[in-house]
Parts: structure tokens; C-alpha cells; sequence
């Protein structure tokens, strides 16, 4: 949500909006500075000023976009229960605040709380004014992750029949049948991942998508954890080691998370803070099995592209993109790549 375009109320398109409001805090609540968030591809972000009975608060408003028959995400029912749960646990979270219902006509969607701050991956990992910030960034976010894995799973248990909860590599493995394209690369990550399975481990809450860019940061702190689309019950390894993969590097390889710390600050800050002690190769297995499944999310946006369902030159370029994943899986596999 770093980059936003305003669009002019007059031009609107946000009559929805402005409806679902009035029907909740009356006639008299207005919306202002309205603008529509750029990032993102699997929902509507629009962010608006809510101003109700002389008090102005900034919010932002999510409504599903994709719904194709091979829909990887959560729903944004899920997601409102999900952030409700942490934010009441004092995790940084944007404050669910109401859930669009039938009435709205506006299908699936929620509102919350805006978080201000910078969630741009190179900008974060790159720009002066967070050069602090990266310091300390790989062990707050082995803390942040260890108070997330320790939140009770029962809290959870509408994410029990999750595919993702289920089995996650059987899921991706079903997802990726799903659109008959042949990937050599993506055949033999799934066959190493079968063969080299991490050994059972106690299901915890996972975010799923715990990464720079879904990290909304400060010069100082990190400001809120967004996009919970991707959460289920886990293996907590597998988000340390979707944090570790060579995607979310960008222009520093050699910083093995995110491209801004290393796994010693990480591994240790999330051990200290109540997680478990972390063994390296368990979460080197879930960097592959995280390479595999980008490649998935990528074709998937291709496939969105081409059938016509949601056209975009984004989602048309995520085809290329799979290439380049697979690329870092093949390196990753053969050991030349850590």
C-alpha cells in the first residue's frame, strides 16, 4: 500500500463505500481523501478518511477480486476472524473494524484500521532512512513470529479443514495438478520434498505469507504485519523458511533474510522469544518447498491472465516470473544457492 493513486470523488466508484459507512454510522458519517491502493492482485484496497460526529479516522476497505475455481487464499471472512485473534493478542495488526455483509451488495470484503509507514521491499532494504531499522529487522521479525506461533492453535479452528492446514505440500502439490502444465523444475522440487520430508511437528498458527512487502515498517519498528490470505495451521519452520527464500532478497543475496539480516539474528530472536529451537535444516527444507510454491502462485496469475479471467500485464509477466523462480530452485537444490 506504499503506492496509491487519488482518484477524484467526483469520478467515484465509491458509492459503496460510501453506502456500507451510512449504514453503520448513519447518514451523517461521510468519506473523504479516497484513494485506491496500486500493490496487491487478490483484492480491491481502497483507503479512505471515515469522518463520523466531528472526528476524522483513516480506513482501509478490502474486497475479494479473485474467486476462480482454483482459489488459493483465504476467504476475507477467514482473514477478518484471523486479524480479530491477534490484534486482541496485541499483535501488530491493523484493528479489524466492521465485515461487509449482503446487504452491501458489495461481495466478499472487510474494513480496518490504516497502518501508516513503508512496505516497499527496496525501499526497505536499500533507502538511508532505514538503515537502523535493518539492523534489528531479521531478530524483531524472529520475535514477531514466535508471539504469532505461540497464540493457542484452538484459537484457529476454523482453519482446521484448510488444505493448507491439512497438508500443505499435498495442497500445492493438487494446485499445481490443477493446471496440467508441464515444469520439469516444479516436478523435481515436489519429488525432493517427498523424499526428504521434515519430520512431524507440532501444528501452530502461521501467517503464510511473512515477508518483506507485507511488512508495514518504521525507522524504528515494524508498524503492522499485513495480508493474511495465506495463514494456516503449521509447521511454524515453514514461516521462518518463507521468510529465508531467495525470492524476498531481491538485490542482496548474501542477506539471507529478506535481504536485510542474517539467519543468526532471526533464528536466535525467535528461539529466545518462546519459539522453538530453530534446526537450519528443517527450514532449508521449507525454503524449497516455498520456492515451489511461488512458482505455483505464479502460474496461477498467469493462468488468470490468459483464460481471461483477470487480465493484466502484472499478472501476464508472473509467467515469465515462474521461469525465474524455478531457476532458484533448481541453484537451490543443487546447493549452490543458501
Amino acid at each position: 500500500m506504499a503506492q496509491v493513486e487519488t482518484k477524484a470523488l467526483e469520478d467515484d466508484g465509491f458509492d459503496d463505500i460510501r453506502s456500507a459507512v451510512a449504514r453503520r454510522y448513519g447518514t451523517s458519517a461521510k468519506i473523504d481523501n479516497v484513494v485506491v491502493a496500486t500493490l496487491g492482485g487478490s483484492s480491491r484496497t481502497v483507503i479512505f478518511d471515515l469522518i463520523e460526529s466531528g472526528k476524522s479516522r483513516r480506513l482501509v476497505s478490502r474486497q475479494e477480486t479473485y474467486t476462480g475455481e482454483e482459489q488459493m487464499f483465504l476467504s476475507t471472512a477467514n482473514q477478518f476472524r484471523i486479524m480479530d485473534v491477534v490484534f486482541k493478542h496485541g499483535f501488530p495488526v491493523p484493528e479489524p473494524v466492521f465485515e461487509y455483509d449482503e446487504t452491501d451488495g458489495m461481495g466478499h470484503g472487510f474494513v480496518s484500521a490504516f497502518a501508516s509507514g513503508e512496505t516497499m521491499p527496496k525501499k526497505i532494504i536499500n533507502a538511508p532512512e532505514f538503515s537502523d531499522l535493518r539492523k534489528t529487522l531479521a531478530a524483531r521479525c524472529g520475535q514477531l513470529l514466535a508471539q504469532l506461533h505461540t497464540i493457542e492453535p484452538g484459537e484457529f479452528s476454523f482453519l482446521e479443514k484448510w488444505p493448507d492446514s491439512v497438508d500443505t505440500v499435498t495442497a500445492f502439490r493438487e494446485r499445481y495438478d490443477f493446471y496440467a502444465e508441464l515444469h520439469p523444475a516444479i516436478e523435481l522440487g515436489f519429488r525432493w520434498l517427498e523424499r526428504n520430508r521434515a519430520p512431524a511437528a507440532t501444528k501452530r498458527f502461521l501467517h503464510g505469507d511473512f515477508r518483506c512487502g507485507n511488512l508495514m515498517v518504521g525507522a524504528a519498528d515494524v508498524h503492522a504485519v499485513l495480508d493474511w490470505e495465506c495463514s494456516h495451521l503449521g509447521a511454524p519452520m515453514e514461516d521462518l523458511g518463507w521468510l529465508c527464500m531467495r525470492s524476498w532478497r531481491f538485490d542482496h543475496p548474501e542477506l539471507p533474510v529478506g535481504g536485510f539480516g542474517e539467519r543468526k539474528d532471526l533464528y536466535e530472536a525467535y528461539h529466545a522469544a518462546g519459539g522453538e529451537k530453530v534446526d537450519p535444516e528443517v527450514v532449508r527444507y521449507w525454503e524449497v518447498f516455498g520456492l515451489v510454491r511461488w512458482a505455483i502462485y505464479n502460474i496461477m496469475q498467469a493462468y488468470g491472465h490468459v483464460t481471461g479471467f483477470r487480465r493484466s500485464l502484472a499478472f501476464a509477466a508472473c509467467g515469465r516470473n515462474t521461469s525465474l523462480v524455478e531457476y532458484d530452485l533448481l541453484m537451490t537444490l543443487k546447493g549452490q544457492y543458501t
